[in-house]
């Protein structure tokens, strides 16, 4: 899928029982104070007024529960590394099925549900890839990708033989590819990968269409070829090592990470809870550090959050992270975010010292609607934050 066409991934029509569930708020005191719990986060008290305009947060709030047609499922903000606003709603929900696939139920949130990260699961692999490289598991980005896969030498070419690393982590590796959507159906090269008896053989064996590093080109089967990496670097699928060298440190303990053909499904098959997305990019705006503890290399963290490619005409791309600007109280605001399908979003603006997780239910909407409901409270967030100074 092209740059310009990418936005369809977030978004199209939601099925009819997503669109016809109401939304309704969970009973709360005090607009959903942050609770203390023992989960490594510090609270902003809410006496605290110059964080964020509590009132305006509490009334976006209101009338994302009254909605009949947001689904958004939880709103967490943080500023200046303390967690200073959480709300949680209920609505509809994607959730595994009793024996395979999902099925969709209405659900309460709270605090201690898993929900689905869909492609933010991508912007946690490279934190992952990140640790491994700065372990010496991982020799470099400009490794060719080749060195990763001698079993599949056959697939060779002098095209693809220029394909590095680095190249998956840009979605530039100029190989064809069709993403699903609903308008391909089954008819595309992401369902045709899941179906594959070698995943990696399937995306390394499609047609160079372009020389690596030209053109961001959205690609999830990159991510398959990214969770063998792992795999083969570390000795453990990208699950037990994420676990181990990022959850763990994090103080992240509950969370679900599935896996296909043996690996972990890096792409989209991540669930978290809200405040340990919240961690996440708490972890990136403090450059890698949770704490008081380095988890991720500073250089890593700079390096993967620059701009390297433009994605859409607004958003350029960095390792496995989105690059954008925003127009906050009159002036322009650059954020870094991880963005799944469905509503998941992530947004990190440093100048603000500003974190803010939305996740959502728009899964099987693949129009704009839920990117913009998801970004409308990003937003409306950031017009509750007073600048520093």
């Amino acid at each position: 899928m092209e740059r310009r066409q990418f936005m369809s991934l977030l978004g199209g029509a939601a099925l009819a029982p997503l669109a016809t569930l109401p939304l309704c708020a969970e009973p709360t005191d005090g607009c959903s104070v942050p609770g203390e719990r023992d989960d490594g986060w510090s609270v902003a008290p809410v006496t605290e007024d110059k964080l964020v305009d509590r009132h305006a947060l509490c009334s976006r709030a209101d009338r994302i529960a009254v909605s009949s047609d947001g689904h958004i499922h939880s709103v967490l903000v943080v500023r200046g590394g303390r967690l200073a606003f959480e709300r949680y709603f209920r609505g509809p929900d994607e959730v595994p099925g009793r024996f395979y696939g999902s099925r969709v139920e209405d659900v309460t949130f709270d605090a201690d549900r898993l929900h689905n990260m869909k492609s933010v699961s991508k912007s946690v692999a490279s934190l992952a890839v990140g640790i491994a490289i700065d372990r010496g598991l991982i020799r470099g980005i400009n490794e060719p990708i080749f060195s990763f896969f001698p079993e599949l030498s056959d697939l060779r070419s002098p095209e693809k033989d220029r394909i590095q690393l680095v190249h998956t982590l840009t979605m530039s590796m100029g190989l064809t590819w069709v993403e699903a959507t609903p308008a391909t159906g089954d008819d595309n090269d992401e369902a045709r990968m899941y179906r594959a008896p070698d995943p990696c053989r399937y995306v390394l064996g499609l047609s160079a269409t372009a020389a690596p590093g030209e053109a961001f080109f959205y690609n999830t089967g990159a991510l398959a070829l990214l969770s063998a990496i792992v795999r083969k670097a570390t000795g453990h699928p990208l699950d037990e090592f994420a676990r181990t060298a990022l959850f763990e440190p994090l103080g992240i303990t509950s969370f679900e990470w599935s896996r296909f053909k043996g690996d972990s499904d890096a792409g989209g098959g991540l669930r978290l809870r809200p405040r340990d997305m919240a961690k996440i990019g708490q972890l990136v705006l403090a450059g890698g550090r949770w704490n008081g503890r380095q988890i991720v290399s500073k250089a890593w963290i700079e390096t993967s959050t620059e701009a390297k490619l433009k994605a859409t005409d607004h958003q350029s791309y960095g390792y496995l992270w989105w690059l954008g600007r925003s127009q906050s109280n009159g002036r322009t605001v650059q954020w870094i975010g991880a963005l799944g399908r469905g509503g998941q979003s992530i947004r990190i603006v440093p100048e603000l010292d500003l974190v803010i997780a939305v996740t959502g239910g728009y899964y099987q909407d693949y129009s704009p609607e839920a990117f913009r409901a998801q970004y409308a409270v990003f937003k409306d967030v950031l017009g509750a934050i007073s600048p520093p100074g």
